[in-house]
């Protein structure tokens, strides 16, 4: 796991768990202890935090959870790093946290609704081929770097590097962004909890306040 405060010693601390691993899902909760937020923001849509707490925060039973290709790919490579859990602990565990103390929690991602806006708004159909083609390469072959971490950045490159993945990435990072500041200024001392390979993205949109590319527009 990857950790900052935004600005530094400012009120947000974001945090950047690599996807599924319990050992990052474990620091998380570390970080929260240590840092008592008042309230926190996830990299997720309000459906899939909606989902995250019916069916693995306050059910007694949880569900069978199927994984696409790709998925249980990513599963295979991490797991050399430690052990893997799906859905991915570090926004059960944070939202099991939170539940306990009381501490509000906000989805910070569009809506799936939203979502879809901006992935038709920056994807053509040949991007989402080529998308395809390399979501089930890199399932089939998953990459082998010497860290958990440089494993979600790798895997990130290879599944999103075409231009429009990355501009739908910077759309998506800069709302993001946008909401965990309204929620720094609403509530004050805040933690963000975003997917390993965001982080960088997320920090700069929080530190500079505007886009650091050009042609994001």
């Amino acid at each position: 796991m990857i950790s900052a405060r935004v600005p530094p010693d400012g009120p947000v601390l974001l945090l950047g768990p690599v996807r599924g691993l319990d050992g990052d899902a474990v620091q998380v909760l570390r970080a929260l202890d240590a840092y008592a937020p008042t309230a926190i923001g996830l990299g997720v849509s309000p459906e899939e935090m909606r989902g995250l707490l019916d069916y693995f925060v306050r059910s007694e039973a949880e569900p069978v959870v199927p994984l696409t290709r790709a998925e249980a790919g990513e599963v295979q490579g991490l797991v050399r790093f430690g052990e893997v859990g799906v859905p991915n602990p570090s926004l059960v565990d944070t939202l099991s946290w939170a539940d306990s103390r009381s501490v509000p929690v906000a989805p910070l991602d569009p809506s799936d609704e939203g979502a879809a806006e901006l992935f038709t708004e920056h994807i053509g159909y040949l991007e989402l081929v080529r998308r395809t083609v390399r979501e089930r390469r890199v399932g089939r072959s998953p990459p082998t770097p010497s860290s958990a971490d440089e494993f979600a950045l790798v895997w990130d490159r290879e599944v999103a590097g075409g231009s429009g993945s990355q501009r739908f990435a910077r759309a998506r990072d800069r709302y993001l962004a946008r909401g965990a500041a309204r929620l720094a200024e609403e509530r004050g001392r805040v933690a963000i909890v975003v997917d390993r390979e965001r982080f960088e993205a997320v920090r700069d949109y929080l530190t500079h306040g505007t886009p650091l590319d050009p042609s994001d527009g």
